[in-house]
Formats: structure tokens, C-alpha cells, sequence
């Protein structure tokens, strides 16, 4: 006999026990009294005890019969608990929720605490890094990461879409001068990303100039994470190769300014992932559908980022 042919053995005793009666019972149920006897036969074989005395006209619960039906009890109570704790969690989101999230997820901090303000009575369980992360086996409810989702075992969503730009500051380009094709950063501060996942340098994503130079950056700084270029790059250190979203405001502000924005050739895709079930739960919906409207939208009061008005760099001959 399995788990649900036992709870519903049980369910067919207690309310034969309820009302005294095989035939009372069947009414109630929808089955016949000879379904409850065979029922109560069962239950009472598999326990080894007797429930009932039984007599032409009633039926009386024995001492053990008494005790199971106690015990049933408490099991059905405990089940219309959680029934009801669960219909409560599906109208409204709360609870912890395990976020795997990648090293530059430090910058979708802004988004993450609005999303706390919104939702106070969810607990984010937030979990930094670039590794790739087993969803199931490590108990994550959603990661966020740039790149394709193939798994079939899992549901992605787009959170929307980005692209990396050359920054740097409006003192260090005074200094410096302005790169007009990329074969001008040879003279420039070139502050660098490097994976540490893999300790690769991220690729700055520039297509060759129509003189057909070939492209190549120097490298002056390497950080393993983006907060401290951007910091470098706003201190006039050099030039920086970041995602849009990490420069939002700093380009809104004149702190940062774009250079050779049409030489860039890039863009990526930050997607939600998680295991694929036919329910999800209030919390995870909300995550999800909050990062996909506001993780990569402009903020509604950005300004247009700030112009130069510096005289371009020459290159020696």
C-alpha cells in the first residue's frame, strides 16, 4: 500500500469512526458501505490490531481505534496547515529566495535594493561569482548570467539586453586627448578587465578602422572585478571597457564620457534561470519579472550623456 492509498485508508476510517456507521460513511464518501468495511479490513490487517467492535446495528471504536483516529486526526490537521499555508504563499510573495548572481552583479545592486523596498517580505539570499553553479544540486531558486541557456531542464528568460562601451573621464581625455579610431589607444591608459574564472582578459570588442590598423590595446591596470576600473577610469586613470549598465550614471552625470562608440561592435543578454516545474512560486515570479522590467531600462530621469569639448589627440608621425 502506497503513501496516498494510506491517507486515503485513513480518511475512510475516520469518517467511519465519526459517524458510527460503515453505511453513513459510504453516503459521505460516495462509496458503498461494503468499500468502507473492505477499507477498515485492510487498515486493521496492516496495523494488526482491531478497530472497531462491530455489531448488526452500530459500530464502537476500540481502544486502538481510538488511538489511530487521534493520530489521524493530527495528520489531517497538519495537512490543511500546510494546504493553507501554501494557498497563502501563492498570494503573496515572501520567504528566502537563493540568487546565484555573476561578479558584476555587484553593479545590479541599484535594482536589487529597489526590488527589496518593494518585495520587504522576501529574504534575497545573494550569491556572488562567475563560476558556472549546478541550480538544483547547490539549492538555488533562480541565477542571473550573460550568455545562452541551453539546458533543458531549465526556463530562462531574457532580463534584457546590454552592450559595452569605452569610457573614461573628462580630465583624463583633457590630458590624454581623444582616441578617434582605435588604433589610438597605442597612446592611451587601458584599464583591464580579467575573468577569474578562467584569468583571461575580457576582449575590448573593436572593429578595425578603414585604414585597416590592426587593434591593439595595452594593458596598464587588470582588475578581476569592474567596480574598481570604474572607479580608476572616474579618477582620469585611463580608459575602461564596461557594460552600459555599470556606467548608466556616471554618463548621465559628465563623470564618464563615451569615446569610439562606433567602433564598438558588442552586445550581450543577461538571462533568469531556473529549474523548470509547472509551479512557481510568488517569490521567484516576482524576482524575475521585477530584473526583466528594471535591470536594463533607463532611468527615468537620466540626462543625455555629457559632450566633449576637448581638442582631439594627434598621433606622432
Amino acid at each position: 500500500m502506497n503513501d496516498l492509498e494510506n491517507l486515503s485508508t485513513l480518511k475512510i476510517f475516520s469518517c467511519a469512526a465519526q459517524t458510527r456507521s460503515f453505511t453513513e460513511a459510504g453516503n459521505q464518501l460516495g462509496i458503498s458501505a461494503s468499500a468502507v468495511g473492505k477499507a477498515v479490513a485492510r487498515l486493521e490487517q496492516r496495523l494488526g490490531v482491531r478497530l472497531f467492535h462491530r455489531s448488526t446495528r452500530s459500530i464502537q471504536l476500540t481502544e486502538e481505534g481510538q488511538q489511530v483516529l487521534d493520530g489521524s486526526q493530527r495528520i489531517f490537521n497538519e495537512l490543511e496547515t500546510i494546504e493553507a499555508g501554501l494557498a497563502q504563499n501563492r498570494g503573496a510573495p515572501r520567504g528566502k529566495l537563493r540568487v546565484s548572481l555573476p561578479l558584476t552583479g555587484l553593479l545590479m545592486m541599484p535594482t536589487l535594493t529597489a526590488f527589496m523596498q518593494a518585495y520587504p517580505e522576501v529574504e534575497l539570499d545573494l550569491h556572488f561569482s562567475d563560476h558556472l553553479v549546478d541550480i538544483v544540486n547547490e539549492g538555488f531558486d533562480v541565477v542571473v548570467r550573460a550568455g545562452e541557456a541551453s539546458d533543458s531542464r531549465l526556463i530562462a528568460r531574457n532580463l534584457g539586453n546590454y552592450q559595452l562601451k569605452l569610457v573614461g573621464s573628462p580630465a583624463y581625455f583633457k590630458r590624454a586627448g581623444i582616441p578617434l579610431k582605435p588604433a589610438d589607444l597605442v597612446d592611451h591608459s587601458c584599464l583591464h578587465h580579467r575573468f577569474p574564472s578562467n584569468g583571461k582578459l575580457e576582449r575590448w570588442p573593436l572593429r578595425a578602422d578603414l585604414e585597416g590598423d590592426e587593434v591593439v590595446v595595452p594593458v596598464t591596470t587588470i582588475s578581476s572585478t569592474v567596480e574598481p576600473l570604474i572607479a580608476l577610469a572616474e579618477a582620469g586613470m585611463g580608459i575602461v571597457c564596461i557594460p552600459d549598465l555599470a556606467c548608466r550614471r556616471q554618463l548621465a552625470d559628465g563623470t564618464l564620457v563615451e569615446v569610439l562608440a562606433e567602433y564598438v561592435e558588442h552586445s550581450g543578454t543577461f538571462r533568469a534561470v531556473w529549474p523548470a516545474s509547472p509551479y512557481r512560486s510568488p517569490k521567484l515570479r516576482v524576482f524575475v519579472d521585477f530584473m526583466a522590467t528594471h535591470l536594463l531600462a533607463e532611468s527615468d530621469g537620466a540626462r543625455q550623456p555629457a559632450s566633449l569639448n576637448i581638442t582631439p589627440m594627434r598621433r606622432s608621425a
